[in-house]
């Protein structure tokens, strides 16, 4: 029913811009269902390899660091197989569905079927690479979407809002679900029953999901969607993929600006650098999870309004203009911890107040810079339509994975070296040890200065990146007068 509505119209700016309904947006937001259920199922990996496999702690270490490298690779060799799928059932819908049920299997072989029959390390890496390679056809094949789905510099943005919505709201309810729910039917113990039956929940709610997105994009999922702009189809090569990277500037900005973004993210966020700055630094670990509670809402209302403000400025200037704000207020909380006492924080008061509203701050403009960051991707999908001729929307996104995903990697390495350089390299912090003036310093670095110097990054990155709004109504028209050309050509060629 839902297919056969088709892409609506609206002329901006001189452009007639293709634009998906509000449903179509919010079932393909669904993919949050997908992606975060499986994250939630899969961040108990490590007791299902020791569990089920007897795998130690340190061997399992390996693994994952191995196959997020492996990770890394797999995402812009899925742009030939992207490029190569052109079914009768269309081309997303098959990749989203194949892919979910490659991942889907090795999951449940991982934590149900195979897990505790006496398989150990070699069989649980095996399934580890094969759910690697499922949810890289699916992210991947997601992640070109949004592209497709509209060019309306007005609507991109309102994409973000509704996939950080369903980022927000799924792992909070997949949290109380296996937490609250199944954790104590099971004996308030990670042991093999729970492990099985929070598989099924988690694949069940990635099943719901992936139907949902399929049906959002149906009306989008057509052979005509994913042509360049001239009449030739030529196969993907792997210089296509060098060109990409070297032609590309806007995708070499983006990828400092996110790279370096991701980074401090996944350096600061390591459990060992949230109990320096709750377990000892303010002393009292219960206030990361309040936070993460109360910063929810406020956080979608965030991505509301740095949306309507992409609508209006365009991508580049509001990841701009928002990493900025994050800066100031990422120094100003600094400033905050160095002239108060950081334990008053712990305590009811107007300590507590002001560093709840100052995370608040925080948080929700960086939610502003993500929303810019996600229209972005599509502008730079389109330029490089208009650049090349050929739309290749899986190799721009694959070879901006590559690079963010190997860049990344060495988060949880830094954090590790930090806490090392400050003593702790026999032992790990835990709550309650003694603030020394190092340990401070550390936290405030890693915590808000690593942060600090990948804003700094982002704004360098985009002094060289000319992808404005302006520009982008420009892109667009050149890539409809292009196309354009190409039918009339067609219709000469048929009335020779």
């Amino acid at each position: 029913m839902f297919g056969k509505n088709k892409p609506s119209q609206s002329e901006i700016d001189g452009v007639q811009y293709r634009r998906a309904k509000l449903w179509q947006i919010i079932l393909y937001a669904c993919n949050g269902f997908v992606g975060m259920s499986v994250y939630s199922l899969i961040g108990m990996a490590s007791y299902s390899a020791s569990i089920g496999y007897g795998i130690s702690t340190i061997v399992v270490g390996y693994i994952l660091t191995g196959t997020r490298i492996l990770d890394a690779v797999t995402d812009p060799l899925l742009a030939f197989l992207y490029d190569k799928v052109n079914t009768r059932f269309g081309k997303l819908r098959v990749l989203l569905v194949g892919g979910f049920a490659v991942e889907a299997v090795a999951l449940l072989c991982m934590f149900n079927f195979m897990s505790s029959k006496g398989f150990g390390v070699v069989m649980f890496t095996l399934l580890y690479v094969v759910y690697v390679i499922g949810y890289t056809i699916t992210n991947m094949t997601a992640q070109t979407i949004p592209a497709i789905m509209t060019n309306d510099p007005k609507q991109r943005p309102l994409i973000g809002v509704w996939t950080t919505a369903f980022n927000y709201l799924v792992p909070m309810t997949m949290m109380i679900v296996l937490n609250m729910v199944l954790l104590p039917m099971f004996g308030g113990q990670y042991n093999q029953a729970f492990l099985s039956t929070a598989c099924w929940v988690c694949i069940g709610m990635g099943a719901v999901g992936i139907i949902l997105v399929c049906i959002g994009v149906s009306a989008f999922d057509k052979p005509e969607n994913f042509t360049g702009v001239s009449n030739k189809r030529e196969p993907l090569k792997i210089k296509d993929m060098v060109s990409v990277l070297k032609g590309n500037r806007p995708l070499q900005c983006y990828i400092v600006a996110q790279a370096t973004d991701k980074l401090a993210t996944q350096t600061n966020s390591q459990s060992i650098i949230n109990t320096l700055l709750f377990g000892i630094v303010i002393g009292n670990m219960g206030i990361a999870t309040t936070l993460q509670a109360v910063s929810m809402l406020p956080s979608i209302l965030f991505a509301i309004l740095g949306a309507r403000y992409a609508g209006k400025v365009g991508s580049k200037k509001t990841i701009v203009t928002w990493s900025t704000i994050s800066m100031v207020v990422a120094v100003v909380t600094v400033l905050f911890f160095v002239v108060i006492d950081p334990k008053q924080i712990a305590v009811m008061g107007p300590m507590m107040i002001i560093y709840v509203i100052l995370n608040l701050a925080l948080s929700g403009s960086m939610m502003c810079v993500t929303t810019g960051s996600t229209a972005f991707m599509a502008d730079v999908i389109d330029y490089e339509l208009d650049r090349s001729g050929k739309y290749v929307p899986a190799v721009v996104t694959g070879v901006y994975s590559l690079i963010d995903k190997i860049v990344s990697a060495f988060g949880a390495t830094i954090a590790t070296a930090c806490v090392a350089l400050i003593g702790y390299t026999a032992t790990l912090p835990q709550p309650g040890d003694e603030m020394t003036t190092a340990l401070f310093w550390m936290t405030m670095f890693v915590k808000f200065g690593m942060p600090i110097l990948g804003w700094l990054a982002t704004l360098a990155a985009m002094r060289f990146c000319k992808l404005s709004k302006t520009e982008m109504v420009e892109v667009q028209k050149r890539i409809a007068e292009k196309k354009a050309a190409a039918v009339q050509e067609v219709a000469k060629e048929n009335l020779k």
